[in-house]
């Protein structure tokens, strides 16, 4: 297949390229800079431009890009900075691959559980309304961005993905060091619901979007049964044989982090419903076996 990925150079793009080139696809990326090398397509997303005569025939779009969720505290500047890369550059992919004569058969974008808001101990699957708070709007801001793929009659999924079991990046990839030093320990009262999934499985569960035609709308990337910071923050002890001692007061969460603590303390019980049911099998379905194949990988 010919397949073009956004956000490329991040920590799932990255790993998904490499998958796609391992089984010999051929991969084009969309890079903010003048094109450099025969795999690139320039892309502008805050100005809506994208080179559209380099993905005429593409097979699969699949867009990942999209500033960094954890990487700042929320300030109002950065939660504009948030907003505009997800809703303006997914408008600029979605109204690309519309206008294009030999359009692509699907458009993989991302998305979060986020869209779910704060949803205690309720299992959560796709049928879920929208929660409340700004990750919930953003979400829903970022998810109708697609309106002009889907109106050209292109299948698009949202991929609605949970947190990410990687030592490389995202949140896991600053956890691990924390508890690696014997200092890490369950964030506020621990009973919040942390819905994961490894690195290998979102990666084939990606892959599984584009090959699966009956698959469109919002798709759940999370791992089979989530649990709680509590269970996750006693696995990773377990795993790194280190101590988890030293609890981190919700406080000091909102001091830190800004907007982005309360969907730390926050709870989101999502499980994959519609990725079940199509069929998907995961490789590391367990919090243990996720962080050993993170550990290894």
């Amino acid at each position: 297949m010919r397949i073009a990925v956004s956000g490329s150079s991040g920590l799932i793009g990255s790993a998904l390229v490499r998958s796609l080139r391992t089984d010999r696809h051929d991969v084009l990326r969309l890079v903010r800079r003048e094109a450099s090398a025969p795999d690139e397509v320039r892309w502008d997303p805050e100005k809506g431009y994208v080179d559209t005569g380099r993905l005429d025939g593409c097979d699969a779009v699949v867009h990942l890009a999209g500033a960094g969720i954890a990487d700042r505290r929320w300030t109002e500047s950065y939660k504009r900075v948030l907003r505009d890369s997800r809703v303006l550059g997914t408008a600029a992919v979605a109204d690309a691959v519309a206008s294009l004569d030999r359009p692509p058969a699907v458009l993989v974008c991302g998305s979060a559980i986020g869209y779910y808001g704060d949803t205690g101990d309720r299992r959560t699957d796709e049928s879920a309304p929208p929660g409340r708070g700004f990750l919930a709007d953003l979400c829903q801001e970022w998810e109708a961005a697609t309106n002009a793929a889907e109106e050209a009659g292109i299948r698009t999924v949202h991929a609605r993905t949970g947190l990410v079991v990687s030592r490389k990046g995202g949140a896991w990839g600053r956890l691990f060091p924390i508890f690696r030093a014997g200092l890490g320990g369950r964030l506020g009262n621990g009973r919040q619901y942390w819905s994961f999934i490894s690195l290998h499985d979102h990666i084939a569960a990606l892959r599984h979007l584009v090959d699966t035609e009956s698959l469109t709308g919002p798709v759940n990337l999370t791992g089979p049964e989530p649990l709680t910071n509590r269970e996750v923050t006693a696995a990773m002890g377990r795993v790194l044989h280190r101590p988890t001692p030293f609890p981190v007061p919700a406080a000091a969460l909102r001091v830190a982090l800004g907007g982005f603590a309360e969907d730390v303390i926050g709870s989101q019980r999502v499980v994959p419903r519609k990725l079940l049911d199509s069929g998907f099998a995961f490789a590391f379905p367990g919090i243990e076996e996720a962080l050993r194949a993170a550990l290894r990988g």
